[in-house]
């Protein structure tokens, strides 16, 4: 169902607060590039440190930016299957197209409870849903027998497999249906796994760079090798200096750069550095984007 290049959106903020317009002005910028779809309220988007209202306002603002352009799937993942249950419908009340539901996190299930929670959350909604597996951040590991299990379910229809293991997402890919969407959750591992069988990519440096990231998942989609590297290679040293540090802090620090919002986070997250932001500074000028 899904297919492309998507963006795990930052939430911009000025003066502690959600800023709405930067928002707005970001969902226009992505969509004129020609990004595939947004993907508010997820990592990125710093909803660990979103309040419940600012959660729907991010979610409803993205929407009806938008206008139906391109698919919206809202972050809905929480550690509790009734709080996933209930940010769920919050998220079909504001026109949401799809749902992204992350592993729960620090509770660490067995692969019966993560089969248990997304099918509870399933039975819960009308929307698809994209299963997201991130490892380093849930301390828990969705394994490739889960997802296909999990695939039967005729709402859920794809997975952000964010192990950054190509290995793991050969598995994935080889254990679930072909119109299962397997979508890279990281951005270095886009083309190799769009080339092996899987149908896009969920990006953090397409909210930089949302109509190159385009071109690079068409070209793989395409088959098309030496427009998919020249794409890759023009975006690799990007792709680093955003993960030098946990995102979203390098790339929140890129996109005030480029004028969306200021360079803030929630707390428990700083933002980057001066000495780290010269070299990100340099390369965004060099790649023209400032």
């Amino acid at each position: 169902m899904y297919k492309g290049a998507m963006t795990a959106l930052v939430t911009p903020f000025r003066g502690g607060e959600v800023a709405v317009d930067d928002l707005r002005r970001l969902v226009d910028f992505q969509i004129e590039q020609g990004i595939d779809g947004l993907v508010p309220c997820g990592t990125t988007g710093e909803t660990a440190t979103l309040s419940l209202e600012e959660q729907a306002l991010v979610m409803r603002t993205v929407v009806e930016q938008t206008k139906g352009r391109v698919p919206v799937i809202a972050g809905a993942g929480a550690n509790s299957t009734k709080k996933a249950i209930e940010l769920s419908k919050m998220a079909a009340e504001t026109g949401a197209d799809g749902l992204l539901h992350v592993s729960p996190y620090y509770n660490k299930p067995t692969q019966a409870g993560l089969v248990a929670h997304f099918r509870a959350v399933a039975d819960a909604t009308s929307l698809p849903i994209v299963l997201y597996n991130v490892p380093g951040r849930t301390a828990g590991d969705m394994l490739p027998e889960t997802v296909a299990e999990l695939s039967k379910h005729e709402r859920i229809v794809a997975i952000k497999e964010a192990t950054a293991s190509i290995q793991r997402a050969g598995e994935v890919i080889a254990a679930v249906p072909e119109d299962f969407s397997v979508l890279s959750g990281d951005d270095f591992t886009c083309a190799a796994l769009i080339l092996m069988g899987g149908k896009g990519v969920i990006s953090v440096i397409s909210n930089v760079m949302p109509g190159e990231t385009a071109k690079l998942a068409k070209a793989a989609l395409d088959g098309d090798a030496p427009k998919m590297r020249e794409h890759h290679y023009r975006m690799q040293k990007l792709m680093h200096l955003l993960f030098t540090c946990a995102n979203p802090i390098p790339v929140k620090a890129a996109m005030a750069m480029m004028g969306f919002g200021e360079n803030a986070l929630r707390l428990p997250l700083l933002p980057l550095d001066a000495a780290a932001q010269a070299p990100l500074k340099a390369e965004l000028s060099a790649l023209g984007l400032i």
